[in-house]
C-alpha cells in the first residue's frame, strides 16, 4: 500500500486497536499471575473479549506451573502481526529477524507503560475515592500491589502518606530508560 495520504491514519487504527486487545490479553495474563479476584467485573470483561482468541490456542498449547502460555503465546503472536501490517502500510517488506527483534521490545514496553498507568490511576484513585472494594480499585490493586510493595517496605508511609507508589513510578521510569535504549539499537521502532 505504502505510505500516503491513507497511510498514517491507517497506521494509527492498526496499532491502536491492536495494541487496546494486546492490552486486553496482558490485563488477563497479569490478573491470573497476581491471582486476582476472576468473579470481579472488570476481569469478566477481559475474560469475554479475550476467550474468543484464546480458547482455540488453549486446545493446543498448555498452561505451565501457574504460567498461562496461551496468553503469551497470543501476545506475542498479535503483536508481530501488528509489526508486519504496520511494516506494509509504511510500504517495507516485513521481515522475520526483525518481527523477531522488535515484538518482545514492543510487549516490554507496553508491559511498562500498563504499569506506568495502573499505579498513576492507583494513586488518584485513592486520592479521590479510596473505596478499597470499588470493582476498579479492587483489580488495580491486586495487580499493582506486586510492584508497590517492594517500595513500601523500603519507604514507609510518612505522616500517612504512602510515597511507595511516586517510587515505584520513578524505578519503572528508569528501568524504561535502561531497557528500551539496547532493544531500540538492536531493532529500530519504524518511522513513520
Amino acid at each position: 500500500m505504502g505510505p500516503g495520504y491513507l497511510g498514517s491514519p491507517l497506521a494509527f487504527l492498526v496499532d491502536t486497536l491492536f495494541s487496546l486487545y494486546i492490552m486486553a490479553v496482558m490485563l488477563r495474563f497479569l490478573l491470573q499471575w497476581v491471582q486476582a479476584d476472576f468473579y470481579n467485573p472488570l476481569a469478566q470483561f477481559l475474560v469475554r473479549i479475550t476467550q474468543p482468541t484464546l480458547a482455540p490456542l488453549r486446545r493446543v498449547i498448555p498452561s505451565w506451573s501457574g504460567i498461562d502460555l496461551p496468553a503469551l503465546v497470543l501476545m506475542i503472536l498479535l503483536q508481530a502481526a501488528a509489526l508486519a501490517l504496520l511494516m506494509l502500510i509504511a510500504g517495507v517488506t516485513p521481515r522475520f529477524d526483525y518481527l523477531l527483534l522488535r515484538t518482545p521490545a514492543e510487549l516490554i514496553n507496553l508491559l511498562l507503560n500498563l504499569y506506568l498507568v495502573a499505579i498513576v490511576v492507583r494513586a488518584v484513585l485513592t486520592w479521590i475515592n479510596p473505596d478499597a472494594y470499588n470493582p476498579a480499585m479492587t483489580i488495580l490493586l491486586a495487580l499493582t500491589e506486586p510492584v508497590v510493595r517492594p517500595f513500601r517496605a523500603i519507604l514507609p508511609p510518612i505522616s500517612g502518606i504512602d510515597l511507595s507508589p511516586l517510587a515505584a513510578i520513578i524505578a519503572i521510569q528508569v528501568l524504561k530508560m535502561l531497557i528500551m535504549p539496547p532493544l531500540d539499537r538492536i531493532a529500530p521502532g519504524l518511522m513513520m
